[in-house]
């Protein structure tokens, strides 16, 4: 019995993993990705759409098998579950979405810091509360830092008064900390978006404040023309009112009364030009109706 040509057949089924190139492949197996510089037969590209298509589903079948037997020759480690390739380091540096971050500006605890040579000393997030005899976050949800009734035991300072609460100072005195701390990162906020353009942080706030106060003197009936003056406060710039001198000249006495009569004119006109569309329209369906009744 001659196999011959089904096992032809069933060759031709399974395309080979040799693949060869006139100039080599390169490969950033890093990104998995392959960078294949050969010329493309334009007469394929030319030919019908079913050959084309052939065609090109041939070129992506032979990038992909480069692309396997080059993972097939990384080291591997095996798993329980499967084995898995080491990928090499990415040698392709690809161009930024966006554009670089600036450089954050320190704050003043920062430069300080640097000057003194102050280094942070980083705190495990976790502490033991002996108390409670558990591990519990240093700060935030569940902290040690929000057990107002801890410790259990205060003892009253000897300037205090022995019938205050403790514990509602001790919470007093937590809410201060927090907008004291509000108020600096509103300050450091402040300081970093005058250096950004390119202000010093005390002339902007000079600014800011030369501005609220102008807007204050808006807020009278005399537009703080009678308000008394601070010290060392500009001068505001604004509009003033010209008027015309008593006797000028009759030829431009006589133009300027023209001009006014030619605007009340033309707003006369206008207003007697004007036709009420909804009442023209309810009269003439009036009429209309009136003539069917008759």
């Amino acid at each position: 019995m001659d196999v011959t040509g089904i096992l032809d057949e069933h060759k031709n089924r399974f395309k080979s993993i040799q693949v060869e190139r006139l100039v080599p492949v390169e490969f950033d197996l890093g990104l998995l990705a392959c960078f294949d510089v050969n010329m493309i037969d334009e007469a394929q590209l030319r030919a019908s759409q079913k050959a084309r298509d052939a065609y090109l589903q041939e070129l992506s079948r032979e990038g992909a098998q480069l692309m396997i037997n080059e993972l097939f020759s990384l080291p591997t480690t095996v798993d329980e579950d499967s084995v898995y390739a080491t990928l090499p380091a990415i040698r392709t540096v690809l161009p930024r979405e966006k554009p670089a971050p600036k450089e954050k500006p320190m704050t003043r605890w920062e430069k300080f810091a640097k000057i003194k040579n102050i280094q942070n000393k980083k705190k495990s997030r976790m502490v033991y509360d002996e108390d409670q005899g558990e591990w519990r976050p240093r700060f935030g949800f569940k902290g040690v830092n929000n057990d107002d009734q801890k410790p259990w035991l205060i003892e009253v300072p000897g300037n205090a008064d022995p019938y205050d609460d403790q514990y509602k100072a001790r919470r007093e005195e937590k809410k201060e900390r927090i907008d004291k701390n509000k108020r600096r990162a509103q300050r450091n906020f402040e300081e970093n978006l005058a250096v950004e353009k390119g202000m010093k942080p005390r002339d902007m706030r000079k600014r800011e404040l030369q501005s609220a106060l102008v807007l204050s003197k808006g807020s009278t009936a005399s537009m703080g023309k009678f308000d008394d003056k601070l010290a060392g406060e500009p001068k505001v710039k604004g509009l003033k009112r010209k008027f015309d001198p008593l006797v000028k000249n009759s030829d431009k006495e006589k133009s300027n009364n023209m001009e006014i009569l030619n605007r009340v004119s033309k707003s006369e006109a206008k207003a007697t030009s004007v036709v009420n569309v909804r009442k023209a329209q309810r009269a003439i369906n009036n009429a209309k109706r009136s003539k069917k009744q008759e």
